[in-house]
């Protein structure tokens, strides 16, 4: 397994292009492999670990791809498998995005439950409670999903969890209800950037979809759907972490891509702490000639802050002069970077589901572990803004959504290498 080496204490300074958005990227492709009937081609994809697993399941499922420079060509499957097996789906939570189409496509699906990452349960209650209320019989059994329906028949879903509208449940069930019979009204839906970009492209390829990037969608199912040429957005979470990357090593940095309204409540709390953000047309400048302050964040559904960021914005306030408060309202144990951050000489206590950061003057280098995606990229921040070298181990973690990170981090004056773990 890989990991980073960083030298610490070096502002970035320079341009960073953002990716194209991951969470976008996913249901994207397993909508153009599954519910189309002709080939799509999708720019802006990035080059990560996670578009490389979905495409062995769709692969799997009878489907050809092609990636190159970012470009993805993709034929639809084959209809000859409806199943997505465990060792293929373990690997990463997304896989159940297949469930919606292929039970919309084919009238029958076996699909493992999913893996990813280690932030706490994230059950997929609400994917099956809205795949039934389209008509679908669904079972369990022996680690599968078995699910079937002659044909799916619109109707009106509630998709709002315990912990706020669900992201991927919206997905799958707008997936599956593109092709059902009648007109679906979503109720509750997640509407975060991701999550319109794929109603975009399904409408591209075909689809009939309305409210899209509101709570309620309506969609008004047809009869196909065909291949598409389609550009991913760019990844605001991506753009986010860049942001506090300039602002944890007080460097300046033009984010290219990045696109104001997606980030709107991470600029605001940087703001809040005293980062400067100028906007322009095709990107931002983040600058930190500021002195900074504390804030308190609670993460929510979007628009609010998003929990995907809580780990980057802990890494900055952990040395931020005063106290701050961070609340995680959507996943249960998501603080597993705070002990890493406290390693390194930061001081953060958790009582349960809020972290209380004193801001420190420094943080100091240290061997460290990535426990997940974004809990592994702020280890990166941290070991940028410390003194001394820092080891980043696990970084399998950060591959997942992170493109050429080291790259686009030496770029702009970072001192980190990827070494081969012993």
């Amino acid at each position: 397994m890989d990991k980073f080496i960083i030298t610490g204490g070096a502002p970035l300074q320079g341009v960073i292009d953002i990716s194209g958005s991951k969470n976008a990227t996913l249901p994207i492709i397993v909508a153009a492999a599954i519910l189309g009937q002709t080939q799509s081609i999708i720019t802006n994809v990035p080059n990560l670990a996670d578009v490389r697993t979905l495409q062995v399941v769709l692969r799997h499922l009878g489907s050809t791809t092609n990636f190159q420079n970012g470009i993805l060509t993709i034929d639809p499957i084959d209809l000859s498998s409806y199943e997505a097996p465990y060792d293929l789906v373990r690997r990463m939570r997304a896989s159940i995005y297949v469930l919606g189409p292929l039970l919309a496509r084919i009238g029958r699906a076996k699909v493992s439950f999913p893996g990813g990452c280690a932030i706490g349960p994230r059950p997929i209650d609400l994917h099956l409670e809205g795949l039934e209320a389209l008509g679908a019989d669904v079972e369990i059994e022996g680690g599968y999903i078995n699910a079937q329906s002659n044909r799916l028949r619109g109707t009106e879903i509630y998709l709002r969890g315990v912990f706020g509208p669900s992201v991927g449940a919206t997905a799958n069930v707008m997936m599956a209800a593109t092709l059902a019979k009648g007109t679906t009204t979503i109720q509750a839906a997640a509407c975060e950037p991701h999550i319109a970009d794929l109603a975009y492209f399904l409408n591209r390829m075909g689809a009939n979809i309305e409210g899209i990037g509101t709570t309620e969608l309506k969609i008004h199912g047809v009869a196909s759907l065909n291949g598409a040429h389609y550009s991913v957005v760019s990844d605001d979470i991506e753009a986010s972490t860049f942001m506090v990357a300039a602002a944890m090593t007080r460097g300046d940095l033009f984010l290219r891509g990045a696109v104001e309204d997606h980030v709107h409540a991470a600029a605001k709390k940087l703001r809040e702490i005293g980062v400067t953000l100028l906007w322009q047309d095709d990107g931002v400048r983040v600058t930190t000639n500021q002195p900074f302050g504390s804030t308190d964040i609670r993460t929510d559904a979007y628009p609010g802050f998003p929990t995907d960021m809580q780990a980057q914005i802990m890494g900055l306030l952990s040395i931020t002069p005063g106290i701050s408060v961070i609340t995680e309202t959507i996943h249960q144990d998501r603080f597993m970077h705070v002990a890493e951050l406290n390693r390194m000489g930061a001081n953060i206590r958790v009582d349960g589901n809020s972290a209380m950061i004193h801001g420190v003057e420094r943080l100091s280098g240290a061997p460290v572990m990535a426990s997940d995606l974004r809990a592994g990229v702020v280890l990166v921040l941290a070991g940028l803004a410390a003194e001394g070298e820092t080891t980043v181990s696990r970084i399998y973690h950060i591959d997942r959504g992170y493109e050429y990170l080291e790259d686009k981090l030496s770029a702009v004056g970072a001192e980190i290498r990827r070494i081969e773990n012993d």
